[in-house]
């Protein structure tokens, strides 16, 4: 399937790109030229074969579970035991936004 100087200028149109004549010409062939090198892949598609959407195939949820981990979790105390500033057992940063709350 060979692209035709008005497919690759609808095509920078659309990405907003200005080509002149020669830009288009040279784009056209380097655009023809990189649809010849997935000719290959064409030739081993088969109507057999189901669609991959994931690498991973069916795998519906690869996270594990958001559960504290009780032996290596810190205290409140020893979490905020080298924090600069701290107010009401949380720790206390300067505002980037502006204003003090």
């Amino acid at each position: 399937m060979a692209l035709t100087e008005d497919d690759v200028r609808g095509i920078a149109e659309y990405a907003t790109i200005a080509l002149d004549a020669e830009e288009l010409a040279e784009m056209t062939a380097y655009l023809n030229d990189a649809v010849d090198m997935l000719e290959p892949i064409l030739r081993y598609a088969s109507e057999d074969v189901e669609p991959t959407f994931h690498p991973m195939g069916g795998a519906t949820n690869v996270m594990r579970p958001d559960v504290p981990d009780a032996a290596r979790a810190l205290s409140t105390d020893e979490a905020l035991a080298n924090a600069g500033s701290q107010r009401d057992g949380q720790f206390l940063v300067p505002s980037i936004l502006g204003g003090e709350r």
